[in-house]
């Protein structure tokens, strides 16, 4: 694979491309390595899968809900194979499992459930929070750009500022601050941003939701680490020494949204502990439609040893590939 294809492509559509080659079998054509990533971007893997699973589906079916681990960090340099398996073809429900697999081995696994929507039923949604629109907020490379306008930040901190605002700037994916570590009334900390795609058609609903995967796991593990006062360029006990996804879940409850629109992330971490964060996310329209509920759990260690009971422990852990 070429190196031009390590970085994020501007149209997002190229980034979710997979090339069908058998029946339930497709491969990436892209594969983008974030900045100071272990592997190839999750939100990408999960897209893609989703992008093969729902080419097996027959269209009256509409995807509700995904769940997926990731087991080993994916090389920018192959291309993942996404097999797909037809698990269950029901009259309400369809179910397919898919195994991405690189270098022979199994990298990510995802089971996906599609439903023929059934609109008479009622409804519940908690409400959206009360945020500034997305024409109050600026855009999060702009942020970054005023941090650069400072005289007095390190070279090194300048140098990986200036290499994320190029990197966000062409993402397809465009995200504002709407709330920086809001602390509500019960003493939830809770991290809210504005997200949408980039200069998109008005895509079917079953192509949004792949859409959506890829941008669901933007700004979400982070969440616990930034809870914990974890930051990569901190010194001591407060440096984020490794952050990396374990699993995933998505669940949708609405086939109408358009992702070219703004939508408003609202992400909370319940639970830190052990070297690992979970993280809870709700997604909505900016008329207040609770589109898609997001769940995640991740690797988040601070730079700290804890004791070991004895050197079998030592030995036991140092076989982990997290």
């Amino acid at each position: 694979m070429a190196e031009t294809n390590q970085v994020e492509h501007e149209q997002i559509s190229t980034s979710l491309e997979v090339e069908k080659i058998d029946r339930n079998l497709f491969r990436s054509k892209s594969l983008w390595l974030p900045l100071r990533a272990r592997g190839v971007f999750g939100g990408q893997v999960i897209s893609q899968a989703l992008v093969a699973a729902t080419n097996c589906v027959d269209p009256v079916f509409a995807l509700h809900s995904l769940h997926c681990y990731f087991l080993l960090s994916a090389s920018p340099a192959t291309p993942i194979i996404y097999n797909v398996e037809r698990v269950r073809d029901g009259k309400s429900y369809v179910t397919r499992s898919v195994k991405a697999l690189q270098d022979g081995r199994v990298i990510f696994i995802m089971v996906c459930s599609f439903q023929k929507p059934e609109p008479w039923q009622r409804q519940h949604q908690w409400p959206m929070p009360n945020v500034p629109g997305p024409d109050e907020c600026e855009l999060l490379e702009a942020r970054y750009d005023r941090l650069l306008a400072k005289k007095d930040i390190n070279a090194r901190l300048r140098e990986w500022l200036e290499a994320v605002v190029t990197e966000r700037a062409r993402s397809p994916i465009a995200l504002k601050v709407a709330a920086d570590a809001d602390i509500s009334k019960d003493g939830v900390e809770r991290y809210m941003y504005w997200m949408k795609a980039r200069d998109i058609p008005k895509y079917e609903a079953a192509f949004q939701k792949c859409i959506l995967a890829y941008a669901s796991d933007l700004q979400f593990i982070g969440a616990a680490a930034r809870t914990l006062g974890l930051k990569r360029e901190a010194t001591g006990e407060n440096r984020l020494a490794m952050m990396s996804t374990v699993d995933h879940a998505l669940w949708f409850y609405d086939n109408d949204f358009d992702f070219a629109e703004w939508l408003l992330y609202v992400v909370e971490c319940p639970r830190t502990g052990s070297g690992r964060g979970v993280v809870n996310g709700r997604i909505y329209t900016q008329s207040g439609t609770l589109v898609a509920v997001a769940a995640q759990e991740g690797v988040v260690r601070a730079d700290v040893r804890g004791p070991l009971k004895d050197d079998g422990d030592l030995k036991k852990g140092s076989t982990s590939k997290l």
